[in-house]
């Protein structure tokens, strides 16, 4: 999670108005069965059967009448799926740059192809998303109470009036594995063929990379890595609990330094917020760095006490999705990246 979850709880309200009006419209025309079963030219023969159900991380259960069909998803959960051959309709959360490209969380997904319902924190078009006639939405969440993850609480019960069941796919406190097996189950239920030859390379990758990250870890325990993000004024550190992939890689030995539980008290235990002036307060042989867009990325980095680090002046700086887009196919490099870092590090701290 790093910074986000701190940035985005401040802007809350942000919600753009504009999604809320003509609402009563858009659902009286997309309310009967008829519509809402015929939005989708690309129906799967999974999708033509049912019912369906699924229980979540919430322990609710998600039920239609017949596989669902018209999918709205957060994109990191719309990326996922779309590596097991399940397309999402609809997605929200960061999609689009300024320059048009996908943004780090789309993945191979083409964008061109699904309707933007919101692009960044707060933003949620319930009259595009509702005439999207939705069997379901789906996303992550990353809190102990489930909350559902770039669904606006100002807009919540106007989302949920539109009538689709709602999926939430936990990523807080849990290490990797778990999830991504969360997942692939989604996947199935969705009408994914979970034992094709791709998929099942993907996760054999997978397990193969963190065999090599835990070997990595075990031949140099003195390599130190620190996890951070960076924003105009402050370094965030983050801990290695919480965190799905850090409890990971953690769990398969990696060193990670580790902010007290007094200094990760504010932000409810994820990360430690540093000035610029002390960003030299921990030392660390490799920086895993935050690769979303809400983060600077390292290069844009023009804070000289940075650049005398010395894991930067040695070029020990990898990147990292504090949101894994939760497919193996995805995964896996993320552990092999970290396992190659470890392997040709250098002890600098």
């Amino acid at each position: 999670m790093s910074n986000a979850r701190a940035t985005h709880l401040s802007r809350r309200g942000i919600l753009a108005a504009g999604g809320a009006l003509g609402l009563g419209a858009v659902l009286a025309a997309c309310g009967d069965d008829d519509a809402k079963s015929g939005g989708s030219d690309k129906e799967t023969t999974a999708a033509k059967s049912g019912p369906w159900t699924f229980k979540d991380d919430r322990g609710q259960t998600a039920k239609t009448d017949k596989t669902p069909a018209n999918i709205v998803s957060f994109i990191g959960v719309a990326a996922a799926l779309h590596d097991y051959g399940i397309e999402s309709k609809g997605v929200f959360g960061p999609t689009e740059l300024k320059s048009g490209k996908a943004d780090v969380q789309a993945g191979d997904l083409d964008i061109g192809k699904v309707t933007v319902i919101g692009n960044e924190w707060g933003q949620f078009n319930i009259e595009k998303y509702a005439a999207l006639s939705p069997d379901v939405l789906i996303t992550t969440m990353f809190d102990a109470v489930g909350t559902l993850w770039y669904v606006p609480e100002e807009s919540k019960k106007k989302i949920l009036a539109v009538g689709a069941p709602t999926v939430g796919i936990s990523a807080y406190d849990v290490q990797l594995p778990t999830p991504l097996a969360r997942m692939l189950e989604l996947a199935k239920s969705l009408g994914a063929d979970t034992t094709s030859a791709t998929i099942t390379a993907a996760k054999k990758r997978f397990e193969d990379a963190a065999a090599r990250l835990r070997a990595a870890a075990k031949a140099k325990p003195d390599i130190k890595v620190l996890a951070g993000s960076a924003s105009q004024d402050i370094f965030y550190v983050s801990g290695s609990n919480l965190s799905i992939d850090l409890e990971y890689y953690k769990a398969l030995g990696v060193n990670f330094v580790e902010p007290s539980a007094a200094a990760l008290k504010a932000s409810g235990g994820w990360f430690e917020n540093l000035s610029w002036e002390n960003v030299d307060k921990y030392g660390a042989d490799i920086i895993m760095m935050d690769n979303r867009t809400s983060a600077i990325q390292p290069a844009d980095i023009t804070e000289g006490t940075w650049k005398k680090l010395p894991a930067v002046k040695a070029k020990q700086v990898i990147a990292r999705n504090p949101e894994p887009i939760l497919s193996y196919d995805k995964c896996a490099p993320l552990l092999e990246d970290l396992a190659k870092a470890i392997e040709s590090a250098k002890k600098v701290s």
